[in-house]
């Protein structure tokens, strides 16, 4: 086992036990703990066993092993980065929301000033 793979299971055993800390806290919700869970087991797994990328490369017909992963990387990160914009997206609509109605309110009942 090379260095950079013993790095590598240090820092995803790291990431695994902030999630399952976030967990424990009730700071992330059961559905996003499951995924990041099963992202960094899936980490780890792919760096104790690097011969498994060839084999998924060649069940998506990719060259290298490496290459699979890159291109199974982006899509992730594309879909994360959707939810992202979903969320920000769905804050601004609150947010919006929010000022109206204090506007509203603010227009019918004034503030004292002291």
């Amino acid at each position: 086992m090379g260095l950079i793979q013993i790095i590598g299971i240090l820092f995803a055993l790291f990431a695994l036990s902030r999630v399952v800390l976030q967990l424990k806290k009730r700071t992330m919700s059961t559905n996003e703990g499951l995924f990041w869970i099963f992202i960094w087991v899936s980490v780890i797994i792919l760096l104790m066993f690097p011969e498994f990328t060839s084999y998924v490369a060649n069940i998506l017909g990719v060259g290298r092993g490496v290459d699979a992963v890159i291109y199974i990387s982006i899509v992730v990160l594309f879909y994360l980065i959707y939810r992202l914009y979903a969320k920000v997206d769905n804050l601004e609509r609150q947010i919006t929301h929010i000022v109206r109605e204090i506007a509203i309110r603010d227009r019918y009942e004034p503030k004292k000033r002291d």
